[in-house]
């Protein structure tokens, strides 16, 4: 089978250059495009000097339609809006479509799901096995624990993360809402401040902190009455999102159109 063409969205940001040296380092994908807002600063920049690798011949350019038509698959963690507008093109070209970009609405879930019907669309808060294996562990230790245990879920990313809380945190609460038979925009308490009352019962609550330059750093606390249980997962290379990016678009490609999560790609669904 010939190599899939995968193009990267949002070239010149740091992911955007992880994702570069993943498809150079992994078999059966080679770069076909990298893609970058207009005026960006990356665009006519090769795009493997972009990520320290040698000339590659790539040149990072804002003419999405005319590099995802020619794409088996696309790699994009951007943002919510440039999301949405790549999945027209990817629907419209039939491809494969990989999506981490966190911070979207109900809004923009309704319009991806509408491109789902003519792309194969993966898209997770987070593509490491490890933070996936935790999400799996979460619903499974809040199916088991009554709310006499009480669900907290900390994280903390580097200083110019704009989103809060990270679409792995919510991943995870979503994970231990599901364990608990019960919508987690219901139950989950997000602010605290001042003169709160005492915790609801049931609740899931959710604690974001920001700093220096952590990679990702997610802990799924479980507090009972004299114990507590927690999960926890520290990323500390970007690599592993990146690796599992490319992974979910090799597993993506020759399936049908549809709307996959990272749990489907790495079989923990089944």
């Amino acid at each position: 089978m010939t190599a899939m063409k995968l193009a990267v969205a949002g070239a010149g940001g740091r992911m955007g250059r992880a994702l570069i040296r993943a498809v150079s380092e992994m078999e059966g994908v080679v770069l076909h495009g990298a893609l970058e807002r207009p005026g960006a600063e990356a665009i006519g920049a090769d795009a493997g000097t972009l990520a320290g690798l040698p000339v590659n011949g790539v040149v990072v350019t804002d003419q999405a339609p005319e590099v995802i038509v020619a794409a088996d698959g696309l790699l994009d963690f951007t943002s919510p809006a440039a999301t949405v507008g790549y999945a027209e093109l990817t629907a419209q070209a039939r491809l494969v479509h990989v999506i981490g970009t966190t911070g979207l609405s109900d809004d923009d879930d309704v319009k991806l799901t509408a491109a789902a019907r003519h792309a194969v669309i993966v898209r997770a808060g987070n593509m490491s096995l490890g933070v996936n294996l935790v999400a799996l562990l979460a619903r499974k230790a809040a199916e088991a624990l009554d709310a006499d245990f009480d669900i907290e879920i900390v994280e903390m990313h580097h200083r110019h993360k704009v989103d809060a809380p990270s679409g792995t945190a919510l991943m995870l609460g979503e994970a231990a809402a599901a364990g608990r038979h019960i919508d987690l925009d219901a139950h989950a308490v997000r602010v605290r401040d001042g003169e709160t009352g005492p915790r609801p019962r049931g609740a899931i609550g959710f604690a974001t902190l920001r700093g220096g330059s952590v990679v990702g750093q997610h802990s799924v606390i479980l507090a009972g009455e004299g114990e507590t249980i927690t999960l926890s997962h520290q990323a500390t290379d970007r690599a592993i999102f990146a690796r599992g990016a490319v992974k979910a678009a090799l597993w993506g490609r020759d399936r049908k159109p549809g709307l996959f999560a990272m749990a489907d790609v790495l079989g923990l669904n089944d």
